[in-house]
């Protein structure tokens, strides 16, 4: 770690110059990420593939093209982010004048994660340049092709004392955040965030915690069935189920289960084929270690459709379960694969009920018509952030933060959020020396009646 250690010091060094700090430098990286990425696409898109199975198609749209938007729209905000907010001055204070001003936090840390391991890098990191920070980036060391492109892809576009990628295990990971980052921003399970923030805490650091959780579907009984069954398939089984904000179970109401998990069927194989196995849409678990767990999973419940794999190319078929066991693992942790359990209810406390045996998702999805319904839902339902109708598309609109709350994490990104959570927010009052207010100094001067109003102001 000696060397690690020294190209920190050497960050820290470079950023106390303040090079990084001027807005048209940061937009200049930006631009240059941007197009590096351009010359680089295929690449990305072949480590994409060999990590995941992924097709060209799905990873452009989930990763490369994602990172182009964000890219673009940080670059036409950032002048107006940057600038000093003015906020209301109480006439206590007066003469005076309060403002909020965005600075760099220093050298920052990002640690990605393996399922979108280009996304979960270059969306922080976008946010982290548009701050004005150093940066350094520990990608997923399970996503090999993506962590190798990766660094090539860094080291092209900005010299290593600004921004560098450090590769390694959980040793490596544990040690970079024992260090006096500014800030780290952590993508990744529940039980590896408990340790990156308290490893964090000893140098009282900030953190970002995205993790995950066991996001609900809950499809209430007048929808359109074979559009709502489209899009929970749609947004189940993207990445082979391995999104964070997949839905992980369904809860539908019971009078129409028969006919929504008819229709899930029906979308499966019009999505997949008869044999998904064979399509070029559907990916591929990322190692064994993750393929023997999900396998595991299937034993609680009954499968309806699907639960064929093949542990040779890491392919588990889009399943449906019913007969779900909840007190199962299937109902207890994340599944992060292409199982998806079927619950009924009858009522909103069911609902409520089944949900609450794991608060706190970072995703909740809520197909209905009924406008009562779906808002009795938000208000009484924990969760990160979802869709009415729809199923991962909150994740599109950068004017959307997007982070989990309680067990799911907490700091939000993308857009404007991503500038915010890597800058540090000074507040500055400023006064004048024409006018001196004598009721600040002792003896003080006028009674406490007056005090009392001049708060009130």
């Amino acid at each position: 770690m000696i060397e690690i250690e020294k190209s920190l010091e050497r960050q820290k060094l470079y950023f106390e110059t303040g090079e990084t700090r001027p807005i048209s430098f940061r937009i200049n990286q930006l631009r240059a990420l941007h197009a590096k990425m351009k010359n680089m696409e295929q690449e990305l898109l072949d480590a994409l593939r060999d990590d995941l199975g992924r097709s060209d198609l799905e990873s452009y749209a989930a990763e490369i093209g994602f990172i182009y938007r964000e890219i673009e729209h940080t670059i036409q905000n950032l002048r107006s982010w940057s600038r000093p907010r003015r906020v209301r001055t109480p006439l206590l204070l007066a003469p005076g004048r309060s403002y909020i001003q965005k600075e760099p936090k220093g050298v920052v840390l990002i640690i990605g994660a393996w399922n979108y391991p280009i996304q979960l890098v270059l969306a922080p990191l976008i946010g982290a340049i548009a701050a004005g920070n150093c940066i350094v980036i520990k990608p997923s060391e399970l996503a090999r092709a993506s962590e190798a492109i990766l660094s090539k892809l860094i080291a092209e576009v900005f010299g290593p004392d600004y921004c560098n990628v450090i590769c390694g295990g959980a040793e490596t990971t544990s040690w970079l955040t024992r260090q006096a980052f500014g800030h780290i921003f952590f993508t990744g399970s529940t039980k590896v965030g408990k340790f990156v923030m308290e490893n964090a805490a000893q140098n009282l650091v900030p953190v970002t915690l995205e993790l995950g959780g066991k996001s609900p579907c809950i499809v209430d009984r007048d929808v359109d069935v074979t559009i709502a069954a489209k899009r929970i398939v749609h947004g189940k089984f993207f990445n082979a189920g391995q999104t964070c904000v997949a839905p992980d179970y369904v809860l539908v109401h019971s009078s129409i289960r028969d006919r929504l998990v008819d229709e899930m069927k029906k979308a499966i194989s019009s999505f997949f084929g008869e044999e998904p196995e064979k399509s070029k849409n559907f990916g591929r678990i990322v190692n064994d270690s993750h393929f023997t767990r999900i396998i595991e999973l299937l034993s609680g419940g009954k499968v309806a459709f699907g639960g064929r794999s093949n542990k040779v190319t890491r392919y588990i078929a889009p399943t449906l379960l019913l007969e779900v066991d909840l007190e199962s693992k299937l109902m207890k942790e994340e599944i992060f694969g292409p199982l998806l359990p079927i619950l009924t209810f009858e009522s909103i406390q069911d609902v409520i009920k089944i949900v609450s045996l794991n608060p706190n998702p970072l995703s909740c999805y809520i197909f209905s018509s009924n406008e009562s319904f779906s808002k009795e839902i938000t208000q009484k339902i924990s969760f990160g952030g979802g869709c009415i109708n729809s199923t991962l598309l909150h994740l599109v609109n950068a004017n959307l933060p997007f982070g989990g709350v309680g067990q799911s994490g907490f700091g939000s990104y993308h857009g404007q959020n991503s500038f915010d959570i890597f800058s540090h927010h000074k507040s500055i009052l400023k006064t004048y020396f024409f006018l001196d207010n004598g009721l600040r100094y002792v003896p003080h001067k006028g009674s406490i009646g007056l005090i009392r109003w001049l708060f009130r102001l």
